[in-house]
């Protein structure tokens, strides 16, 4: 597991780090294929291409912002740890799952301001509402079809069966209501609060391996390997959009 661990995470730094290369501008006019130049235009105001922005922190908010969220990723990893491991059916689940997610929003309102962020639509910026949620569907079919060809690989089988178990045994409103509730805490603090704490070097990256930290306090390899892919694409559409409203929509659809 430990080597599996390490090998993911290394895909995961290449395909990043691939990611801004493709998204730099090509120096002396250098030709793009043509599908590639077409694949960017058609992802590139979602999850390349950088709105302006004034998002402005003074050194003192900055410190400051860093302290609470360093505070409140601990305090929820934690947390999220302690529901997880609650047998499944159990109410206390659902206490817990609903404590995590006061936790992540309440840690990111302290922390500082937060922004929607808008992307290019047009002629014009507009806040991203629907690209997003196309952007969900689109992830939400690629890990189904994951789970399905996971599930038939014997050594990952229990780990899959683990994450789906409080889905299985659990009452449909509630568990679809805390899902909800979770992804739009996850994205005010992960992709709002911490990702301004980052700074603008390589911010894409840092969130998306401390989400996936955070995920480690599961114990499932899994969840932590979904984290990373999910983790990546949100923080795409944070640095692109300059706001948490595209990372909420994608998580939620």
């Amino acid at each position: 597991m430990p080597h599996l661990a390490a090998v993911v995470i290394d895909g995961i730094v290449r395909v990043a780090g691939a990611v801004e290369v493709w998204a730099r501008p090509r120096a002396g006019g250098a030709m793009t294929p043509a599908w590639l130049a077409g694949a960017r235009r058609v992802v590139g105001p979602s999850l390349i291409d950088q709105v302006e922005r004034d998002h402005h922190q003074t050194d003192g908010e900055f410190r400051r912002r860093r302290v609470v969220v360093a505070i409140t990723l601990v305090a929820g990893a934690v947390l999220l740890g302690i529901s997880l491991s609650v047998r499944p059916g159990d109410g206390v689940f659902y206490l817990l799952t609903v404590l995590v997610a006061l936790i992540w929003v309440v840690g990111a309102l302290l922390s500082g301001p937060l922004h929607l962020g808008r992307i290019p639509l047009g002629d014009r910026l507009r806040r991203p509402i629907v690209t997003p949620i196309v952007t969900g569907l689109l992830l939400g079919a690629v890990f189904v079809a994951g789970s399905l060809v996971v599930r038939e690989l014997e050594p990952l089988r229990e780990l899959v069966n683990s994450v789906l178990a409080h889905a299985r045994y659990g009452a449909v409103v509630p568990i679809v209501a805390v899902t909800v509730l979770n992804g739009v805490a996850e994205e005010v603090f992960f992709r709002g609060a911490l990702f301004a704490a980052i700074g603008r070097r390589h911010a894409v990256l840092i969130s998306t391996v401390i989400y996936a930290a955070a995920t480690a306090a599961t114990g499932n390899l899994m969840l932590v390997f979904a984290a990373f892919l999910l983790g990546l694409v949100l923080g795409l559409q944070r640095r692109a959009s300059g706001g948490i409203l595209a990372p909420i929509l994608t998580h939620v659809t």
